[in-house]
This record gives structure tokens, C-alpha cells and sequence, in this order.
């Protein structure tokens, strides 16, 4: 009997300690992005970098002002597409007809477009938008986000829907209420911290897209707001785009700027999950 203890203690010794180990090796390579994100590019943050434009050539100093702004429009335009839809497409995939043939074929859908390479979600942007409109904008580059963050919202809306206990839904239905009643007045309410949770995953996905943007908003070294006005029919700089392109320059100037914005877009994709796992926690 003892040693049979003894057996199973250390199996549980080993099996603990392979899982710590795992556990740190896993953690390595994130560790180590961020040390140099922030050994590199935490020297160059400044006030002046979230203020100026981005140099051109030979230039020093600059910034990354119109970069930020122009995400935040593109992402902001994504969310007011991708979220109604997205929860719309949840009610009737959890609530009004779950087991339809049509419910099935979008909730397949949607499986399959979580997986899709982003790339093609630019492509797809660019023939609807570009293609129609005739110039990179950044509707066209919040279409191709909207793409990506639709998936998202939807399969993790209709998922906090079905959490919802059924005797909530039961009680109300037996006081009289409607089924559109029951959905916004229980099931939503109850259900939106999960909610939130997608949505905000979805925001933080889109915000480090590169490649559906090279296709629809491309890039501008000016504000997307000129004399009060949002100039957004025009080609649009983003932190991502902004990464890639100083990345590849010979320039230490743009180099430093790259570094510092890949810094800045980690940490605004850090504190949109800090928020959606804050708003997250179940209401019930």
C-alpha cells in the first residue's frame, strides 16, 4: 500500500512538473516579442509620435497619428457592420429557427469563415467597394474587417444565448411574455457580458489586420480628418499597414517607427482583452 502511494505521488510529481515545463516553453516566444517590442520600440514612444505624420525618405522624427486614427475609423466602421448583423444572425440561429435548414447552413458558414485567410476578405472588399466606388477608402477597408469580425460575433452570441437558463426563459413566458419579448428583455440582457466578450475579440482581431487593408485602404502619409471634415473616400493609413511598409525601409528612422508602432498595436489589442475579459464575467 505504501508503495503504491509512493507510486502514484510521483507520477503526479512528473506529470506536474511536464506541465509547468510545457507551460513555459509555450510562453517563451511571447515573452520574448514583447522584451524586444518594448526594449525597441518603448524608446521611441513619445507624445510627438502619436501626433505627427509619418516621415518621408531621409526624414527624422514623425509619427504615427494618422495610422491610429485611421485604425480606430476602420475598425469602428467594421463593428457598426459586423455587431447588428452578427447578433441579429445569433437570435435566429439560437432563438427563432435553431434546427432550420437555413440556420444550419449559416452557422456553417460562419464555421467556415473563422478560418478563412484574410487576404481573400480583402479581395472581397475590394471588388464590392473599390471596384464600385473606384478608389481605396476606408469603408472599403472596414468592409474587409467586418468580414473577419462577423464569424466571430455570431458564433460566440448565439453560444451566449444558449447559455441562458431555460427556466428564465420559461418564468417569462409564463407571466405572458413574448418570444420577442423574452429575447430582448431576458436572453439579450442576460446574455450580453458573453456577448461583449466576441465582440470585443472580434475588434481585437481586426485591429492587427495587414492584409485585407493592402487591398482596400492602402496607405496615406496625411490625416484621414482635414479642416473638420473626415476624408474617408480616400486612402487611409492604419498602424498595421504603417508596420509593414516602415519594416522594410533602409531608414533607422522608420525602422524605430516600427518598432514603436507594433508596441502600441500589441498594447491596444492587451487592453481590449483586459475590457472584454472585465465586461465578460456572467451576469447570472
Amino acid at each position: 500500500m505504501q508503495r503504491k502511494f509512493e507510486g502514484r505521488a510521483l507520477r503526479s510529481l512528473v506529470l506536474t512538473t511536464l506541465v509547468w515545463l510545457g507551460a513555459l516553453l509555450a510562453s517563451v516566444p511571447l515573452i520574448s516579442v514583447l522584451y524586444m517590442l518594448i526594449t525597441r520600440g518603448g524608446a521611441r514612444l513619445s507624445l510627438e509620435v502619436f501626433t505627427e505624420l509619418p516621415p518621408t525618405g531621409f526624414e527624422t522624427g514623425g509619427g504615427f497619428g494618422n495610422a491610429m486614427a485611421g485604425t480606430f475609423v476602420m475598425v469602428g466602421i467594421a463593428a457598426a457592420i459586423a455587431v447588428p448583423v452578427g447578433i441579429m444572425a445569433a437570435i435566429f440561429l439560437a432563438e427563432l429557427g435553431p434546427d432550420s435548414k437555413l440556420a444550419n447552413a449559416a452557422r456553417f458558414a460562419a464555421k467556415m469563415l473563422t478560418g478563412l485567410p484574410s487576404i481573400l476578405a480583402g479581395v472581397f472588399a475590394y471588388a464590392l467597394v473599390v471596384m464600385t466606388t473606384g478608389t481605396y477608402s476606408a469603408p472599403a477597408g472596414g468592409v474587409a474587417l467586418a468580414v473577419l469580425m462577423l464569424p466571430i460575433v455570431v458564433l460566440t452570441a448565439e453560444e451566449s444565448m444558449r447559455m441562458v437558463p431555460k427556466i428564465m426563459k420559461d418564468a417569462a413566458y409564463g407571466m405572458g411574455c413574448t418570444r420577442s419579448q423574452v429575447i430582448w428583455k431576458i436572453i439579450l440582457p442576460t446574455g450580453l457580458p458573453a456577448i461583449l466578450t466576441g465582440v470585443m475579440l472580434a475588434v481585437a482581431r481586426a485591429a492587427g489586420e495587414t492584409a485585407p487593408l493592402l487591398f482596400t485602404a492602402l496607405f496615406s502619409n496625411y490625416w484621414i480628418y482635414h479642416d473638420g471634415d473626415l476624408a474617408v473616400m480616400n486612402p487611409t493609413a492604419s498602424l498595421a499597414v504603417l508596420i509593414y511598409n516602415f519594416s522594410g525601409m533602409p531608414f533607422d528612422n522608420q525602422l524605430e517607427l516600427a518598432w514603436a508602432a507594433s508596441l502600441v498595436l500589441v498594447m491596444i489589442v492587451l487592453v481590449v482583452n483586459i475590457v472584454s475579459r472585465i465586461f465578460g464575467k456572467p451576469k447570472y
